[in-house]
């Protein structure tokens, strides 16, 4: 009998405890996570910085109602809002949470500024995204295993491919409130887009008069060796969404950032959450942004993300069909002759790795930014293996 119920198969271990880039399991076996970070876990499991925080802001104070301020909210947000270089900062829990909220964002800017008639806004995303699993967003993916069996859903969306601006620029019309896309498709494979689609992406919607919403949920935060995934092609979008990496492993807490003029619109008592900018998640979300405020991390993530690469490409022909690397984030084809993502995420599992597959012959790596070039070595030297193990 299970007591469980999961959005995913996880691959068959239970961590007992993590440091650094590596966990341990129940049993006591030692595992180097290229898995976790993909999520939450940029700066690695129990960052002392982080941690430190953490138990400072339990010694003092943890949850409180939206009814009140706290001593840590304005902090974080301040913080979060000079990172980004935007104005304003809403505090919610989860990825999908921020998105919802970037949408509600949009269609009331589009309503209360744009000038669209009620219920007619229609928001432009990209095929192959993945935003969160909440039915609102589920009705806008194309994916079947995410999309199927949730309906009926709502309207308001129209998709076009990814990469391409030009289908984005002919999809727009009077009703649209905006563009939402991810910078990088990371539950996709880590799918980088062409040189100049972003600034493109950029440049149709300040002509077109909507907004750019970027998810950067999975992409931002240092991952790809900038601050933001935006950042690589110098494009400021009208709203960051952004979560995971931003509790720094400890709790979960996302943000909407944009500047007065739009997430202004947004009046007293329309919108919040019950934990959104709780004083734990802010100390904590504060630091996170500390810790990026050099850059230091953000270059470690580029050097070493180019490392990564280097190793990976005499794979290419020996177990697998094409890499993608942005930053210290890899998305990995498999030869379907050596198996499945699956079969190989498997095999990584049984020589100490975890990766993440997705989309049958994909695998993720998405080692944390503190992660040692000669534990990557290790991992690829793993990976090569398990693509001979098939055979």
């Amino acid at each position: 009998m299970t007591h469980l119920a999961h959005n995913y198969e996880p691959l068959p271990v239970v961590i007992a405890r993590g440091e650094g880039a590596w966990v341990t399991d129940v049993e006591g076996r030692r595992y180097l996570d290229l898995l976790s970070a993909y999520s939450a876990l940029n700066f690695g499991h129990r960052h002392p910085a982080l941690v430190a925080v953490a138990q400072e802001q339990l010694g003092r104070l943890t949850l409180t109602s939206r009814a009140f301020e706290n001593d840590r909210l304005e902090a974080f947000a301040t913080a979060l809002a000079g990172l980004a270089g935007k104005d304003l900062v809403l505090p919610m829990n989860t990825g999908a949470e921020a998105v919802e909220t970037g949408i509600k964002v949009a269609r009331a800017w589009a309503y209360r500024v744009k000038g669209v008639a009620p219920d007619a806004a229609r928001i432009v995303v990209a095929h192959g995204n993945f935003h969160g699993r909440t039915t609102t967003i589920v009705g806008f993916s194309d994916d079947p295993a995410t999309h199927d069996d949730f309906g009926p859903y709502g309207g308001g969306f129209v998709a076009v491919p990814f990469g391409d601006a030009a289908a984005i620029e002919a999809a727009i019309d009077d009703d649209t409130a905006a563009v939402l896309i991810e910078p990088i498709q990371g539950e996709a494979g880590v799918i980088v887009p062409p040189d100049g689609y972003l600034r493109a992406v950029r440049e149709i919607c300040t002509r077109r008069g909507v907004l750019f919403l970027a998810d950067e949920i999975q992409s931002g935060l240092g991952r790809v060796g900038a601050t933001f995934a935006c950042d690589r092609e110098s494009v400021v979008p009208d709203v960051y969404l952004l979560g995971k990496a931003l509790g720094g492993g400890i709790v979960p807490l996302s943000a909407v950032v944009a500047d007065r003029d739009v997430l202004g619109v947004i009046r007293p008592g329309e919108h919040g959450s019950t934990f959104g900018g709780n004083p734990l998640a802010a100390a904590i979300g504060e630091r996170v942004v500390e810790l990026l405020a050099s850059g230091e991390l953000q270059e470690r993530a580029r050097l070493l993300g180019a490392h990564l690469e280097s190793a990976l490409t005499p794979l290419l022909g020996r177990g697998l069909t094409a890499i993608r690397v942005a930053g210290l984030w890899a998305g990995v084809d498999v030869d379907p002759a050596r198996g499945t993502g699956r079969a190989v995420a498997e095999r990584m599992l049984s020589r100490g790795v975890l990766v993440k597959d997705t989309h049958a012959q994909t695998l993720r790596l998405a080692p944390p930014l503190v992660i040692r070039a000669t534990e990557l070595d290790w991992a690829v030297e793993q990976l090569a293996r398990s693509l001979s193990a098939s055979r």
